[in-house]
């Protein structure tokens, strides 16, 4: 017999995701909204307003991470720098750096954050981690031997990502959060290169690997961004103790949180 209050019980067993679609849902939104329009001042008004949607939607995570999550902005813009601007591995329809790509980030790693307390992860542990990893693997391998066909590239630098991602995910007491950055990553870089907001560059300048467009498993790249956050939190907290400063108004940093449930756990 069927209970009455199972209809009920199906959107409080999605209530823990909400953030998680709510955030997977503003991205193609965005994206297609860059692709349409023809001005910077435009592209402007999108970046404002994707600071307004990261500033609330890191209202719901601990304090905490809201420091991570804006640490990652800061860090991850100067990644954005680098690799657009003076490396030239992909480049954006306007030639910039878009204002919407740093709080962008943010979200991302928000995703991933909040990704380690969701009932999937708690439930299943690193059963989950298995499955996107066995997910990255396919999608690279599928860049080396059968995309080529259909999109004339060779995806090597996607390859040459895997293991990275694949060492953080298996070993590091933060896999979950790796794990959900390859579904938000993965989902971010099909629509922005679908959509035309950026390409990358079918043979990488100074290192001539080839690459995909999108290149298979750059979440791995998100591994180097996660431990720059990491060491600029420490480095933080390390100025904050020192004694000829204390008088300067230093933001207090928290210790990170050890993530002990499901990770610290279950990592190897």
């Amino acid at each position: 017999m069927i209970s009455v209050d199972a209809p009920c019980a199906r959107p409080a067993r999605l209530k823990p995701y909400w953030l998680h679609a709510y955030l997977l849902t503003y991205t193609p939104i965005l994206l297609f909204a860059d692709s349409r329009i023809t001005s910077l001042w435009q592209q402007w008004l999108l970046g404002l307003l994707t600071f307004a949607v990261l500033y609330l939607a890191a209202l719901k995570a601990p304090k905490e991470q809201r420091l991570q999550v804006w640490t990652c902005v800061v860090v991850a813009t100067g990644f954005e720098i680098f690799g657009s601007l003076i490396w030239g591995v992909y480049r954006y329809r306007l030639h910039n750096v878009p204002l919407f790509v740093p709080p962008g980030h943010g979200m991302v790693y928000l995703f991933g954050l909040l990704a380690a307390r969701t009932p999937v992860v708690l439930r299943y542990g690193k059963r989950v981690a298995h499955v996107v990893l066995a997910g990255a693997t396919t999608w690279a391998l599928a860049g080396l031997t059968v995309l080529p066909v259909i999109t004339g590239r060779v995806d090597v630098q996607g390859a040459l990502c895997l293991p990275v991602f694949a060492y953080f995910v298996l070993r590091s007491p933060r896999w979950a959060l790796f794990s959900a950055i390859f579904i938000a990553t993965g989902e971010l870089e099909i629509f922005g290169t679908s959509f035309g907001n950026w390409a990358w560059l079918p043979i990488a300048p100074w290192t001539h690997i080839p690459s995909g467009n999108p290149p298979s498993v750059i979440a791995g790249g998100y591994c180097v961004i996660d431990a720059s956050v990491l060491l600029a939190m420490r480095a933080l907290t390390w100025l904050r103790a020192q004694p000829f400063i204390s008088t300067v108004a230093v933001p207090t940093v928290v210790r990170l949180p050890a993530e002990s449930s499901p990770q610290t756990s279950s990592s190897t």
